[in-house]
């Protein structure tokens, strides 16, 4: 979550006569984040976020991301509910730019996940597996191998910054991953962006997953590397492996990986930090002015990338 699009009181009051939650009270921008832009909003019926799409998200494929909340919400799984305006619409225009008005979840983000967080993780996983397997949605994962690749040759025609050391590591990195990526392996719908600032916890259970912008179709063991990137790696950029463990002792909960995942696994784990590697490399390079987000640092994922070169998580098993 993130503030690009700037609106004042009248527009979103504008904007809010078109649903029946009730008149705003308050509203305030949402900081954390690098992708949309978010604002908490108060009304008299109760507390909503509005997301405005921006950046890298593609209208047409709203209906998706929407259509994969309402199910998994029909099924129990703790997420946003998209809410219909007076026409049934969950999709609408603010300020020229698509938007979507969803429920607020309770609950907090983990700054230090501990392995009872990860056990937690890893179910809430495999769980949305067993609840999308039959879903008829696809939707083809858009930072895949190719985007990475047409990203980072934005990247390279800068030549003035602080992250100069990292273009040849991409480039020789780039070039294996390609050459090493699995063509096949067991396949669904992912949320593909399981970070900490994503997932909510009361009292140490799950509560709650947000930002379903990236989720796609692609490897499940994919999902999970990134995911165990995100979750069990502590702010030295030292590998957790108690983490590891229990985030794989949750997702066994529904799930489980196969010969061919595990083989694969440390390929995944590496394309895994690049896709984030190079996306945070890319925003840090064209940070847009006036944005009330603060850029990631790309070298936290470059040193996990580094982590995994030297090491092969799979001997533990």
């Amino acid at each position: 979550m993130a503030v690009y699009t700037k609106i004042n009181k009248l527009e979103l009051e504008k904007f809010l006569i078109n649903y029946n939650i009730g008149s705003l009270i308050s509203y305030e921008g949402i900081i954390e984040g690098i992708e949309n832009t978010n604002y908490k909003i108060i009304t008299e019926k109760g507390t909503y976020i509005l997301t405005i799409l921006e950046k890298r998200v593609n209208p047409k494929d709203l209906p998706f991301f929407i259509n994969l909340q309402k199910h998994l919400s029909k099924n129990k799984f703790k997420c946003p509910i998209p809410i219909e305006d007076k026409h049934k619409n969950t999709i609408n225009l603010l300020n020229d730019r698509h938007s979507i008005i969803i429920s607020f979840l309770e609950g907090h983000q983990i700054e230090s996940p501990e392995p009872i967080h990860c056990y937690e993780v890893g179910k809430m996983l495999s769980n949305m597996q067993k609840i999308t397997q039959n879903l008829d949605l696809f939707r083809k994962n858009n930072l895949s191998i190719k985007k990475w690749k047409q990203i980072f040759s934005k990247c390279i025609e800068i030549n003035n910054h602080e992250f100069l050391h990292l273009i040849n590591p991409i480039k020789e990195e780039l070039i294996y991953l390609e050459k090493n990526w699995p063509k096949s392996l067991p396949s669904g719908i992912i949320h593909c962006d399981i970070f900490r600032d994503n997932v909510f916890f009361q009292n140490n259970q799950f509560s709650g997953l947000i930002d379903f912008y990236f989720s796609c179709s692609d490897f499940y063991a994919y999902n999970l590397a990134i995911t165990t990137n995100a979750w069990c790696f502590n702010a030295d950029r030292k590998f957790i492996r108690k983490n590891f463990e229990l985030l794989l002792n949750g997702y066994e909960t529904f799930s489980s990986l196969i010969l061919e995942e595990k083989k694969y696994y440390n390929i995944l784990l590496r394309g895994a930090a690049m896709r984030i590697l190079i996306t945070r490399l890319h925003d840090q390079l064209f940070h847009p002015d006036g944005a009330l987000v603060v850029p990631k640092d790309p070298i936290e994922y470059f040193e996990i990338l580094k982590w995994h070169q030297e090491n092969i998580v799979i001997d533990s098993w």
